[in-house]
């Protein structure tokens, strides 16, 4: 469940309530985390997968699923078999797979960008977060091409 922070205020006796998101430091796209979710299912099977089975261990939609898989299939990460008792298999050995390259195959090749507020008369001489988007950036990416489906 998202945690929301609730802000509440009075105006002339009535009290309004708003929900607003926390905000995350890390965040991927729903295609990526599809994707990925989907891989480690089907690297986990002994007999390929439709993507109604896929979709109901996951989570995500059927429609939303098909599609990902589709892109997995374009990018010969997965073989597909199309008509009854078809279904998805993995395009290679789950050792040969880490998870830096589905997130790629979906993503693209992920970017650095120097500030995420973008702010072109920013008022300080360096970042007030001293390099930590950076370092989140880099653990993500050592973790996400050193962990194979094999493994996880």
């Amino acid at each position: 469940m998202c945690q929301k922070i609730i802000i509440t205020f009075a105006y002339s006796n009535t009290v309004f309530l708003f929900y607003k998101p926390v905000s995350k430091i890390f965040n991927i796209s729903e295609a990526a985390a599809i994707a990925i979710h989907s891989m480690v299912v089907i690297a986990r099977s002994n007999a390929q997968m439709n993507v109604q089975q896929v979709a109901a261990i996951t989570g995500y939609s059927k429609n939303h699923t098909a599609k990902v898989l589709q892109q997995l299939v374009r990018k010969k990460f997965l073989h597909s078999v199309r008509g009854p008792g078809g279904g998805f298999v993995l395009g290679k050995k789950a050792d040969q797979i880490s998870l830096m390259d589905i997130y790629r195959s979906i993503e693209g090749e992920l970017e650095e960008s120097p500030c995420k507020t973008d702010c072109m008369n920013c008022p300080f001489d360096r970042c007030i977060f001293g390099g930590l988007d950076r370092k989140f950036n880099e653990e993500f990416k050592q973790y996400m091409n050193h962990k194979k489906l094999a493994t996880v």
